[in-house]
């Protein structure tokens, strides 16, 4: 058989320089998308994964005595201190905690509050509030059970978090509730941790002139170059990125905030009655508002969808209280602190009315407050976005090394790569999120029923525990 490339290459050239024929064929693409996913979604972020969610956080932070809220200064003092050095782990719980954040810190801070500011309105961010509130308590827990099960692979590296909870916490019985939180696991990392990471930073690069498949090549690349030398890699680029851009991030707020000061009391006063009218909603309703609000907050702190917990179990401790009080600082950190601040913006400067959604409604919030200072968004989203896809990236290679062993590891780093440049040049913002809310639903629910199930050991834990000793 003959192969005629001239007229491969010729249908090619047709195929995408025809616009509307490309056009029409993606258009098709993704309503069929779209008509697969939609009921998947309404399941995995229906109101019975709400309330387990909601169940989970409320359950640990009663059933614990409050005692994540009132030992964050206690968790601020372990993530200080340096006896960690001599215990057994791969990583530090200071970097531990910066690979959790570098995968937390991302679009859901700048695009993600956006989003639900623009279809939740204002009064999302209450709801937003509330579910990091109990969120701190379910980090907790999860980083608590992670040290406390976790295990050494054949490559002599720790690994732990649901998938291994479930195994050695729950029984063999159970470990098909691990298969399934791994098997998501992968899926949700190429989707949340990635793609939407990608096209989002595209997306903004293409704002200042630089085109997609540039983004896809350099991001590509920087990516490989971190994440093929594993956790210590990853952690250590974690460690010397997260905090610098964060606080710079954080600095900026500031500034415009500062600069719209007189607009802050309303700007609260606009979230707490939106909260519980719903009429700055898309559609008008309260059920939108609140649905927006808890979405937004579990992609922004990842509490209780089970992804923090494996970078955790690779700290070098042999406490798992101590870790957990380091873990839980991270919800505070990512949505109290940072998505606050992306929201205020938002809000101080009107720009929520705008109609504009994701990254390019922060971008204009920014400018419309302090001229000029846009950039800021765009560079925090890039370099945020980046060191997700570092931190998820680790997280998917070992939700594939549980389900398919070590050998697995390469390949799916490889395939990691690939899906950087793929999301980097294709999609669409409503696709795209869309499909990364219902990967997370459904990464979260076999861990959120572990973690109930678990929730006697951890509380046992905690009260047999002496907060009193020397860190």
């Amino acid at each position: 058989m003959i192969i005629d490339y001239n007229l491969i290459s010729k249908f090619l050239n047709y195929l995408f320089l025809n616009t509307e024929l490309f056009s029409l064929i993606s258009t098709n693409i993704e309503k069929s998308i779209q008509t697969l996913n939609n009921p998947i979604n309404s399941f995995a972020w229906g109101w019975p994964t709400v309330c387990l969610i909601s169940l989970t956080g409320i359950v640990f932070m009663v059933g614990l005595n409050f005692i994540p809220i009132l030992k964050i200064p206690y968790g601020i003092k372990n993530l200080l201190s340096r006896k960690h050095q001599a215990k057994e782990g791969d990583i530090s719980p200071f970097e531990a905690l910066m690979t959790s954040l570098s995968a937390t810190i991302g679009t859901g801070n700048i695009a993600g509050v956006a989003a639900a500011i623009s279809i939740g309105g204002p009064g999302a961010i209450f709801w937003m509030w509330l579910i990091s509130f109990f969120g701190i308590a379910t980090k907790y827990a999860e980083a608590v059970l992670a040290v406390e099960f976790r295990e050494i692979d054949s490559l002599g590296n720790y690994v732990g978090g649901p998938m291994y909870y479930i195994k050695n916490g729950l029984g063999s019985s159970w470990s098909w509730l691990g298969g399934l939180f791994a098997f998501f696991g992968i899926f949700a990392g190429l989707g949340i941790g990635n793609g939407v990471q990608a096209f989002e930073v595209s997306s903004a690069l293409v704002s200042i002139g630089i085109p997609k498949f540039v983004t896809a090549l350099i991001l590509g690349l920087l990516v490989f170059s971190v994440i093929i030398g594993g956790i210590k890699r990853i952690a250590k680029a974690a460690s010397a990125i997260v905090p610098s851009m964060a606080l710079l991030y954080v600095f900026a707020c500031l500034i415009v905030l500062v600069v719209n000061f007189n607009e802050i009391p309303n700007a609260f006063s606009t979230i707490f009655s939106n909260a519980f009218t719903g009429k700055a909603a898309v559609g008008g309703t309260l059920t939108q508002v609140i649905l927006m609000g808890f979405k937004r907050g579990i992609f922004s702190n990842e509490a209780g969808l089970g992804s923090a917990p494996i970078a955790h179990a690779s700290a070098k401790t042999n406490d798992p209280i101590k870790q957990g009080t380091i873990a839980m600082l991270g919800t505070f950190i990512d949505t109290i602190v940072i998505c606050t601040m992306t929201a205020l913006v938002i809000i101080t400067t009107g720009a929520y009315l705008s109609g504009q959604s994701g990254a390019n409604l922060s971008i204009l919030a920014f400018n419309t407050g302090l001229p000029g200072s846009g950039w800021i968004v765009t560079a925090g989203l890039v370099i945020f976005a980046f060191t997700t896809v570092l931190g998820w990236s680790f997280y998917g290679e070992k939700c594939t090394e549980y389900l398919f062993g070590v050998k697995a590891i390469l390949p799916f780093r490889l395939l990691w790569v690939a899906v950087v440049v793929i999301g980097s040049i294709a999609g669409d913002r409503g696709i795209v999120w869309s499909i990364a809310d219902t990967l997370n639903g459904l990464m979260a629910i076999p861990n959120l029923i572990a973690l109930l199930l678990l929730s006697g050991t951890v509380i046992r834990l905690t009260k047999n525990y002496n907060f009193n000793s020397s860190i």
